[in-house]
């Protein structure tokens, strides 16, 4: 079979996968669904999730192998990545203006999901064989549901998971650093491909705090450097930006794409396409982030999850915009490009866009520099993602082989032009989700029920470790978890 052929088998799968008929609304519902049932954590405790990620970055507690800030930063490295720069563009020129108001959706009612996933993570995670903390729905699924389909629930994102980390996190990032730099600067391929390979490895033999600390030094650098230059861009054309978000608005419920197509079709395309981007950009209800989590020193669950919520919001509420807003304004998301008379490219439309909104070079620079770092901590963060569920899999033996092919895939994703990655990262994002999707509807009422009993005391965050001790003293959900931090080891 050629390629051609698969990657045409692969469209037509992920056309079902994220048709109107199973994930977006099983995604779009589910989030709606938690949204309800936690009273709109996200709305209410955003702010005090934000001081408590951002401003106070730890609980002072060893229990854990990362700070929560490391943990909210691996987990902002495997999102914020070519599905801010790339991902954005091409739904907004297969989609039209109104599918970033369907990112939006996704993301604001994906925070309540990415909170939940989050909290089970840490509620069920356990300690591997080296004695650090590995969790996420591989070991949630199973642990919380515990039954033969919590089970087969967690073995089919644990294999899934494996199968996506190297095609969202590793072939398709590295293509975009290698093509880019060579494009930007004319740096040969195989130049970045040995680099990039050499530096992944040198970051992951050290593990997840080796890991943290590079995502911790590296997120908040590229995200401020990035939103400043859009914010910029924005300040000029600000006579564009009402306009910008009228066509947002209207065209969300009618569509209109770029390449043209009926109401109806573009609608559809409109939504599918918003959705689809909006959760390969911050991988709410996916279930990949709540293995960063996992990894976290914290309190209570429920501390760790609503700083893990921050995540989506960053991602796709501010960087997100940011690159949207700035493609619509400059008018690039129609535009036609002059070499081949069709439709500018999505891997070109943003640094189109920042070009012209910049002075001189600095457009293509920061759109590079920007895309550069955003992939290569996508792929430090989904190497971490990887290694957990080959861990769970196969147990501590198979971490450091995973490791080292790992960073070796790096290199054939600089060097060789996969385009059909693409239609197999959307496949595999897709049938990771279903799982983890389902399963947090099953513990839905766990959720919700242990969110309140820890929110009634501490709704603002502020308790310290002997004030949570004696309020959650007789909750058995606090005892269980406890009881688990002393003595779950997988093996």
């Amino acid at each position: 079979m050629d390629l051609n052929r698969l990657e045409s088998i692969l469209n037509q799968i992920g056309g079902i996968v994220w048709g109107p008929f199973l994930l977006i609304p099983l995604l779009l519902g589910t989030g709606v669904y938690l949204t309800f049932r936690l009273g709109g954590i996200q709305f209410i405790r955003l702010g005090a999730a934000l001081r408590l990620g951002l401003l106070k970055r730890k609980d002072d507690t060893i229990d854990g192998d990362i700070s929560q800030f490391q943990a909210l930063t691996t987990a902002m490295a495997a999102t914020v990545g070519t599905g801010n720069i790339v991902g954005v563009a091409t739904a907004l020129a297969v989609g039209g203006p109104g599918a970033l108001f369907w990112m939006w959706i996704t993301a604001l009612v994906g925070m309540a999901t990415k909170y939940s996933e989050a909290f089970l993570a840490v509620r069920y995670r356990v300690t591997d064989a080296a004695g650090e903390k590995s969790g996420g729905p591989q070991y949630y699924l199973q642990r919380g549901i515990n039954n033969g389909f919590g089970k087969f629930l967690a073995l089919s994102f644990a294999i899934f998971a494996t199968i996506a980390c190297f095609g969202i996190g590793n072939l398709t990032q590295g293509n975009a650093i290698a093509t880019n730099l060579e494009n930007s600067f004319a740096v040969p391929l195989w130049v970045s491909g040995l680099a990039l390979t050499v530096m992944t490895f040198a970051v992951l033999v050290g593990g997840i705090k080796s890991i943290g600390k590079v995502t911790a030094a590296l997120v908040p650098v590229m995200v401020i450097l990035y939103v400043v230059c859009a914010l910029f861009i924005l300040a000029v054309n600000i006579s564009m930006v009402p306009a910008a978000f009228g066509q947002i608005f209207s065209q969300a419920f009618t569509g209109t794409s770029a390449a043209g197509g009926f109401l109806g079709s573009s609608l559809i395309i409109a939504v599918q396409f918003g959705v689809a981007r909006g959760l390969f950009s911050n991988e709410s209800g996916l279930g990949s982030a709540p293995i960063a989590a996992a990894s976290a020193q914290t309190h209570h669950p429920v501390r760790q999850g609503l700083v893990s919520m921050t995540q989506t919001f960053i991602d796709t509420i501010i960087v997100v915009s940011c690159t949207g807003l700035v493609i619509i304004t400059t008018g690039t998301w129609s535009e036609i490009d002059p070499a081949t008379g069709e439709q500018l490219s999505a891997g070109l439309m943003t640094a189109s866009a920042f070009s012209q909104g910049l002075p001189g070079e600095w457009g293509d620079w920061v759109v590079t520099l920007g895309l550069v770092l955003f992939a290569y901590s996508t792929i430090l963060g989904w190497a971490y993602y990887g290694e957990r569920n080959i861990e769970r899999l196969m147990g501590r033996s198979g971490v450091m082989p995973f490791r080292a092919f790992f960073s070796l895939v790096v290199y054939v994703g600089c060097t060789t032009q996969l385009g059909i990655v693409w239609s197999l990262s959307d496949v595999m994002n897709g049938l990771m989700a279903l799982p983890n999707l389902i399963g947090l509807l099953i513990l839905s009422g766990l959720i919700a029920r242990e969110t309140r009993v820890y929110l009634k005391h501490d709704p603002q965050l502020l308790a310290s470790r002997e004030e949570i001790e004696a309020f959650m003293a007789k909750d058995p959900g606090w005892e269980e978890w406890k009881e688990n931090e002393r003595k779950a080891v997988h093996t």
